[in-house]
């Protein structure tokens, strides 16, 4: 992977109502404003973007507390140039099943409403619904923070934002990608449980920009999207991390076999499960940099198999601390 470092960290859209309503987020000025997101409040770094915390370019990149009915559910950073998020960050408490009926909804906070200007109606720093009307056949609307990983019915209305989706290739969307975010969910229900044994991880999932692929002539459609998990375990008294990443592509006929699986990583500890060094496209799922200390990971490595959907061998890693 060539865009992200630091912390730990370790998405699927369907048409539903085509109204979009405005969201009631707040956009704020610092990714500490939302720091009950992520691992110990440290956000990731994405070099160029987000280093030390800090937004580099507060103008193109603006940090959303995504709030859903006077509750903050989870957090986006988003890119008002290529109008998709970098990335969107939530803590994992549990599942419960079934999909909420509801519209996409849109940040207006975005947009510089107040001005005194005559302007056409038209979103002018992020994605619209009628961006993604015209090409649903080739990409869909893709969920970085997935309905199947939000707690409550509010939870998972909140997801269905704008801000928190790209476009998305849809045989990837339905595909693989909907396996990967099923088998996260299986293992986080099973293995992350806190000392008050509830479920709860921090998940960080996020997109790379293509050079100049997009939707409308607007909307950035991503070369690839990562997700990555961490978390504590209280039934085996260690810490858990994974991650996985995808190229943004159709899924070619006959290649089932094949697109079971895609790239998994994990790391001794938390802190350096994201660099951008760490990530290659090969069949070989070690880090490019560490392959001499393979055998500390493949002593610490766990083929988790019981998933079902055909996903066969979800890697996961036990680690002693974070």
């Amino acid at each position: 992977m060539t865009y992200l470092k630091g912390w730990c960290f370790l998405p699927v859209a369907g048409f539903l109502l085509l109204v979009v309503v405005p969201a009631a987020p707040e956009v704020v000025d610092s990714m500490s404003d939302c720091a009950e997101f992520f691992l110990e409040g440290t956000p990731p770094e994405v070099p160029g973007i987000l280093e030390s915390g800090e937004i580099l370019d507060r103008d193109r990149y603006k940090t959303i507390c995504q709030t859903f009915e006077n509750r903050r559910r989870f957090v986006t950073l988003y890119d008002t140039v290529n109008r998709i998020p970098v990335f969107s960050a939530y803590k994992y408490r549990g599942h419960k099943p079934r999909r909420p009926n509801t519209g996409w909804k849109i940040e207006p906070q975005l947009e510089e409403m107040n001005t005194a200007n005559m302007r056409d109606d038209i979103y002018r720093r992020q994605a619209s619904n009628d961006d993604y009307k015209s090409n649903s056949t080739i990409n869909n609307r893709g969920h970085l923070f997935p309905v199947i990983h939000a707690f409550e019915e509010d939870d998972k209305k909140s997801t269905f934002t704008l801000t928190n989706i790209v476009p998305q290739a849809v045989s990837f969307n339905n595909g693989r990608w909907q396996k990967m975010e099923s088998c996260m969910q299986c293992v986080m229900q099973k293995y992350c449980i806190n000392n008050n044994n509830a479920p709860e991880g921090y998940v960080v999932t996020g997109a790379k920009p293509s050079n100049n692929n997009k939707l409308k002539n607007r909307v950035n459609i991503p070369s690839f999207l990562w997700t990555a998990f961490c978390c504590y375990s209280s039934k085996i008294n260690k810490w858990l991390a994974s991650a996985h990443w995808g190229d943004n592509v159709a899924e070619q006929p006959g290649s089932e076999e094949k697109n079971l699986h895609m790239p998994t990583s994990c790391f001794y500890n938390c802190s350096t499960l994201y660099h951008a060094q760490n990530y290659t496209y090969t069949n070989d799922p070690r880090p490019s940099n560490q392959h001499s200390t393979y055998n500390y990971y493949e002593n610490n490595w766990q083929s988790v198999n019981y998933f079902t959907n055909n996903w066969r061998g979800y890697l996961i890693c036990f680690i002693n601390n974070h």
